[in-house]
């Protein structure tokens, strides 16, 4: 049985709201120009950080503070992302008549619930995967610098999350999750939506190192779960948060890759993988194993069925009176 907000939603109703609607080519053409134009406004970021300090962004160099390494990867996050986040707003803004917050980032009294309780979430299943693996000694502590780990990488930490994470993750659901998924449901239908938006986020990773046919597989289920994440609470907030505090928890909580990438800032746990790698996902973080396949599946399964509770007040019914004769 298909569920009521999947094919009535407020989402749908958002990208209504514009002048049109793009077509599922020019989604995925537009996508493409706005994705890799993002990364070349970034140049300026990593031109000057060679230029400055020589190069510091590469994870844990020997002699440069977790400080520095996360100022300058938080930097890059930022502009890149935020430029992402900007060439969205101006397509949707200019060319379907509608403005930012109609992605699904409404409501911001509601928005903050929202945004906790995707942090909450995010966090808990990603240490659900490393407490599947951690058990069976596929998760093992690795030896590293001190001053990258733990207390002593505190600082580098927190700048890599605010701003870094918090702009990168909502980046990526506001070009997929927020703009594609309803523009393409509404346009032909909600699983052309979720199809599409779920490849296209997967193909966005296809270049990143290290990469498997099980990591590719996780990046589209991931898609499909955030589709079905946001559906299901009709916007964009709880996923955005979700999806930051995901990247944050794999590198710098917990010191794995993120999609094949090792990051900067330091960690607070140095964890690696030691079991197979098509368990663990190897090289390439957890989101290439097995173990992230299991929770992807079960978490959507736990999406769909849930049972919705109706929150809406309930109106009394009109009390029939009997005529006297």
């Amino acid at each position: 049985m298909i569920p009521a907000w999947f094919t009535h939603n407020r989402l749908y109703d958002l990208a209504r709201s514009g002048r049109r609607l793009t077509p599922w080519w020019g989604v995925i053409i537009i996508g493409i120009l706005i994705a890799l134009l993002s990364q070349v406004l970034s140049l300026p970021v990593i031109i000057a950080e060679v230029l400055l300090t020589g190069g510091v962004l590469e994870a844990d160099k020997v002699g440069v503070s977790p400080v520095v390494s996360g100022v300058w990867l938080s930097l890059l996050l930022t502009v890149s992302f935020g430029a992402l986040i900007l060439l969205t707003w101006l397509w949707i803004r200019f060319y379907e008549g509608r403005g930012i917050t109609s992605v699904g980032l409404v409501d911001p009294q509601r928005g903050l619930f929202l945004y906790g309780r995707g942090m909450l979430i995010g966090l808990t299943i990603f240490s659900t995967i490393v407490g599947i693996l951690a058990p069976f000694g596929f998760i093992a502590v690795e030896v590293g610098d001190p001053a990258h780990v733990g207390m002593a990488a505190l600082g580098g930490v927190l700048l890599m999350l605010i701003p870094g994470w918090l702009i990168q993750g909502a980046a990526e659901e506001v070009l997929t999750r927020g703009w594609m998924l309803p523009t393409l449901a509404v346009r032909y239908r909600p699983w052309v939506g979720v199809l599409i938006s779920s490849l296209f986020f997967a193909v966005m990773h296809g270049l990143n190192p290290n990469l498997s046919f099980l990591a590719l597989l996780n990046l589209f289920l991931y898609g499909m779960f955030a589709a079905l994440y946001a559906l299901r609470e009709e916007s964009l907030w709880g996923i955005c948060a979700f999806h930051s505090i995901w990247n944050w928890a794999q590198g710098n909580l917990f010191g794995l890759a993120v999609s094949g990438q090792t990051v900067s800032g330091g960690m607070l746990f140095n964890l690696m993988e030691t079991g197979p790698d098509w368990l663990t996902g190897g090289t390439f973080g957890p989101e290439g194993g097995l173990a992230t396949t299991i929770v992807l599946v079960i978490s959507m399964a736990i999406i769909w069925w849930w049972p919705t509770v109706d929150t809406r007040p309930k109106v009394p019914e009109p009390i029939s009176v009997k005529r006297q004769g």
